[in-house]
């Protein structure tokens, strides 16, 4: 176990779908290219597929879709989820309900670290929402620190707790909105679908990143 003082100054976050092609990789582009804006450096996103298609790239429609949004969508290519590649991790946003599932079978210290990516936005929404309507006083106090990038990762390594101290105000009225649609083989509409599903989950997850960066 690494002790503090040689603790990467990066977050690392995994995304996961099933074959590692269309969804889980989109949101992984997406969140890097815009997580790099807000902290450059500060975070290291990646993703795997639950019955991956090893080495296959990301499916034109989603690399278009990444394009649109700003991220890089080349050099990608899928990889298997494994036990090893969860190690470390200090944060896994799946597609669905069931790759969480998949995920906390691989490694159970994960289960709350693991949520579906809508779940997890919808929390983060509800912590922006009660600190948007508190005083500035009562704000996180990670920027305060005398090393930024250390309370960035101190930061996000203590975000699942906060956010799941508020999963019960972020219920959906449907589980299934706690899942993105899986386009696979499917037409151009079932495309659009998963982009309207995830964009908004990337957004909400950009904004805590701004709202929430070191100095």
């Amino acid at each position: 176990m690494e002790s503090p003082a040689f603790a990467p100054a990066h977050v690392r976050i995994l995304t996961v779908c099933t074959g590692n092609i269309c969804r889980s990789p989109a949101a992984e582009r997406l969140l890097q290219a815009g997580l790099d804006q807000v902290v450059p450096g500060g975070f290291v996103v990646t993703s795997a597929g639950t019955r991956a298609m090893v080495g296959e790239p990301m499916q034109p429609p989603s690399a278009d879709m990444v394009r649109t949004f700003g991220g890089n969508p080349e050099n990608f290519a899928a990889r298997q989820l494994t036990s090893r590649i969860l190690r470390g991790v200090d944060l896994v946003l799946t597609m669905t309900s069931g790759h969480r599932g998949d995920v906390l079978q691989l490694d159970a210290s994960l289960l709350k670290r693991t949520f579906t990516i809508r779940e997890f936005a919808r929390m983060l929404d509800v912590l922006d929402d009660r600190a948007a309507a508190s005083s500035p006083a009562s704000a996180p106090l990670a920027q305060e620190e005398a090393d930024p990038m250390a309370a960035h990762v101190d930061f996000w390594r203590g975000l699942p707790a906060r956010a799941a101290s508020v999963r019960h105000l972020s219920l959906p009225a449907d589980p299934s909105e706690n899942d993105i649609i899986d386009p696979y083989r499917r037409g151009p509409e079932t495309y659009r679908q998963m982009e309207d599903e995830l964009a908004p989950a990337i957004v909400s997850i950009l904004r805590h990143a701004r709202l929430n960066a070191p100095a």
